[in-house]
């Protein structure tokens, strides 16, 4: 599992102080407001920056971050994603799972026929979508709904989704 999760990305600098515009790649978009320290960067070298305070604006957060006052300090920062811990990431309830947790499980039938990975998830107003990338040809897609008629198990911890085929999935 993956050590830092995802919340946004920095898009442009805010004004002359040092702030900075977030487009938030969470579900919620309050998780901002107990947000002590993020981390920017990709792979495993990134840096760890506090966060001063934070604003909405529309659909996006303005953040200041401690020791950067200035557009300068800033610029660097544009089209970078910004991370939280896992530790700091919000609690998850019964049967939720981090996004980036389910991409790459193998789907799995209750009659055990392999199906493919999860190759996506897409959010729907109803409930998700998961994208399989089938097993006998990686380049057609399988889309099942995150209900749990269909979704029977999800383990991260086997690498395995266990999904129950109703009729009409696989037309």
């Amino acid at each position: 599992m993956e050590q830092f999760l995802k919340i946004g990305t920095i898009i442009s600098t805010h004004a002359l102080k040092g702030e900075v515009k977030v487009y938030p790649t969470t579900e919620d978009v309050k998780r901002y407001d107990d947000l002590d320290r993020t981390y920017l960067g990709q792979g495993t070298q990134k840096e760890c920056l506090h966060v001063e305070r934070v604003r909405y604006f529309k659909n996006l957060v303005i953040v200041k971050f401690r020791g950067l006052d200035r557009i300068e300090d800033v610029e660097r920062l544009i089209k970078q994603d910004l991370f939280v811990s896992r530790e700091d990431a919000i609690p998850l309830g019964e049967n939720e799972f981090f996004i980036c947790d389910v991409i790459g499980l193998k789907a799995v039938t209750d009659e055990g026929r392999e199906l493919g990975v999860v190759a996506d998830v897409m959010e729907t107003g109803a409930n998700d979508v998961y994208i399989i990338s089938k097993k006998e040809n990686p380049k057609a897609e399988l889309l099942l709904p995150a209900t749990d008629e269909v979704i029977l198990e999800i383990s991260p911890e086997k690498g395995v989704m266990t999904v129950h085929m109703l009729p009409g999935l696989e037309d």
